[in-house]
């Protein structure tokens, strides 16, 4: 006898926790790069990308101990897990390339772009189509970044694909993320998206090794693989339970982390129109949160997660 189908409240409950476990996500995010930007300052960019790999490797192997359920870690998509890692190591290692030449509301505007792309492509690649509202919410999101970023792009410079081939391979990571959900360990795909990685960037990354100059610099190259790793488990754990539509528009909550952080840790004071293009990307949150509250008690059927 098959189960009985979930009910709108059961559907609501697992809507809002997605975004609950998402928003977490986006702020373990900030942190790390808080971290990567501070110990950045003092050894090589690509010794604190593959550091921040290799950190999240040993800590699911700490905390997962994978000996004990091989089976976990065994993957029905081996390729589309390497495809997901590099589309990881991609974003990572272009957008840090792409920081060194462009202003950061350059490398902003177009990262921020990912959620777009996102939900774009998550209709025809997985099936899940974004409701009208959820288009607006994302539309109106992706304006208070500009409002944000702006004014920003006088000369075209070459660096501006790096940034943008950062945000379409986050988009691509997302989309991978969701499917092999459908499939795959969260323990697994934690800790692939992170070897993979670390073994293909090694080459690259270990001539350049240097010891921090300071316990400080240490720490902070550290916790850039912990907050990491607690972020994806997090990112992993809401694909799990909810679609990619319905949590593309919560990436912009990430920046105003980055705001906030910007301006205690490194004194950085947001200026007017940061203010205001955070405001607005806080209330395009906001509004779909509220539909994902209200949605169910419209209904009395049970409801489709995707229906916007």
């Amino acid at each position: 006898m098959s189960s009985p189908l979930p009910t709108a409240d059961a559907e609501a409950t697992l809507r809002l926790r997605g975004i609950a476990i998402y928003s977490l996500a986006m702020l373990l995010f900030a942190c790390t790069d808080a971290c990567a930007k501070y110990a950045g300052q003092f050894v090589p960019v690509m010794e604190v990308v593959w550091l921040r790999f290799a950190v999240q490797v040993l800590l699911a192997i700490l905390v997962f101990q994978p000996w004990r359920a091989i089976a976990l870690y065994k993957t029905r998509r081996p390729v589309l897990q390497f495809m997901r890692g590099m589309f990881l190591a991609g974003s990572t290692v272009f957008n840090f390339l792409a920081i060194h030449e462009l202003q950061l509301d350059q490398t902003m505007s177009i990262g921020f772009s990912a959620p777009f792309i996102t939900a774009a492509l998550a209709g025809p690649l997985l099936g899940e189509w974004a409701g009208p509202r959820r288009w607006a919410a994302i539309l109106v999101g992706f304006v208070g970044v500009l409002v944000i970023t702006m004014p920003g792009f006088g000369s075209l410079k070459p660096a501006i694909f790096l940034s943008l081939a950062a945000a379409f391979s986050n988009a691509f990571y997302i989309l991978s993320t969701r499917l092999l959900t459908r499939t795959d360990s969260s323990a697994g795909l934690l800790l692939y998206s992170a070897l993979i990685p670390m073994l293909v960037l090694s080459p690259t990354a270990l001539p350049t090794i240097s010891a921090p100059p300071t316990l400080l610099v240490g720490v902070c190259m550290f916790m850039t693989g912990a907050l990491a790793f607690a972020g994806h488990w997090c990112l992993v754990r809401a694909h799990k339970q909810t679609a990619v539509p319905v949590l593309a528009p919560f990436m912009y909550t990430g920046l105003i982390w980055m705001i906030l952080l910007g301006y205690v840790v490194f004194n950085d004071v947001p200026a007017p129109r940061t203010l205001v293009g955070a405001s607005i990307i806080i209330a395009s949150g906001l509004y779909l949160l509220y539909r994902e509250r209200v949605k169910a008690p419209e209904r009395q059927e049970p409801v489709d997660v995707l229906d916007g």
